[in-house]
């Protein structure tokens, strides 16, 4: 064996050193920015998007927001903005018609994943006909890329698209969960096809609403969301698939793209620039749907006039 040059030992470790001192420093400004609360308290959480444009809008601030519940303002009893730690949930549509789509994504993972942090952690479930996981929750950056080079090589999930099954297998795997104080979200890469029987968009935005997560999407350049069919000879039973209308339910958004990658990344920092407003709950019936809505206040909005908010339309009572 062939001894290491005199320093290279003592050099490495210094250098590991450093970068252990650096996570800690970026943890601890983490835990200091991140929103405190009571544990145990039962809040909601609003996670808001501003953009302008194409550009995400940082640095507002709790009383830039207007946040109604019913019509009534609320006051939110903590905020929080991108220092919080992330859970993101990547899910990939493998039906036949995703291949190359799946590939610009692969090629953007790690460029894109980079963007997590101390603290943050990725997993990745794959669907079509059927769902799995691919990799549980981890801040193993690398295990989550090799799992997005490995996607369109899956063939055991069967034909067809059934989102609507792989968005609630993913909201269930949030609900095992031990408590997390961060942000959660989903990001799905799909088509938008297929037909659901029996698993409509209420049970997945309840499910969603449940675990405080919110769901956004890439789709092809072009993609419009469903016509509903309406009339007597209707199955209700049978719906099509609607991503669209998900994402805008939890307070996600849709990227319309047929490059998926560059699409990944764009994502993935929105998400970390998003706010959190903690609402507590009104009081009411359990399972009562309480309607929310958030606004720029006057001096935000005269600074960014054309600005757009994204958030959850509502909550269900706990």
């Amino acid at each position: 064996m062939v001894a290491a040059p005199a320093g290279v030992g003592a050099q490495w470790r210094r250098v590991e050193a450093q970068k252990a001192e650096a996570q800690r420093v970026e943890a601890q400004k983490a835990e200091q920015e991140a929103p405190t609360y009571r544990t145990g308290a039962a809040l909601v959480r609003v996670d808001v998007e501003v953009t302008d444009g194409r550009r995400a809008v940082t640095g507002l601030r709790q009383e830039d927001f207007v946040l109604r519940e019913e019509g009534v303002e609320r006051k939110a009893v903590a905020f929080g903005r991108e220092a919080e730690p992330l859970e993101v949930a990547l899910l990939l549509d493998v039906s036949g018609s995703m291949g190359k789509m799946l590939r610009g994504m692969a090629a953007a993972g790690r460029e894109a994943l980079s963007q997590l942090r101390a603290g943050d952690r990725v997993a990745v479930f794959l669907f079509a006909r059927r769902s799995r996981m691919a990799v549980e929750l981890t801040d193993d950056v690398a295990l989550a890329g090799r799992a997005l080079q490995e996607a369109p090589l899956e063939r055991e999930l069967g034909a067809g698209t059934i989102l609507n099954d792989a968005l609630l297998a993913v909201a269930g795997y949030f609900r095992e969960q031990p408590a997390f104080a961060g942000r959660r979200a989903v990001i799905v890469l799909t088509d938008n096809g297929g037909v659901h029987f029996r698993s409509p968009d209420e049970a997945v935005v309840r499910a969603f609403s449940d675990v405080n997560a919110v769901v956004n999407a890439i789709v092809p350049g072009g993609s419009k969301p469903p016509r509903m069919a309406a009339g007597p000879d209707v199955n209700p039973d049978f719906t099509p698939a609607n991503v669209f209308r998900i994402a805008e339910e939890t307070g996600g958004e849709v990227l319309r793209s047929d490059d998926a990658g560059g699409r990944f990344r764009e994502l993935m920092e929105r998400i970390r620039l998003r706010y959190s407003l903690l609402l507590k709950p009104a009081d009411g019936a359990a399972g009562t749907y309480r309607r929310l809505s958030v606004e720029l206040a006057g001096e935000a909005r005269r600074r960014y006039p054309k600005a757009e908010v994204r958030a959850r339309a509502g909550y269900f009572m706990p």
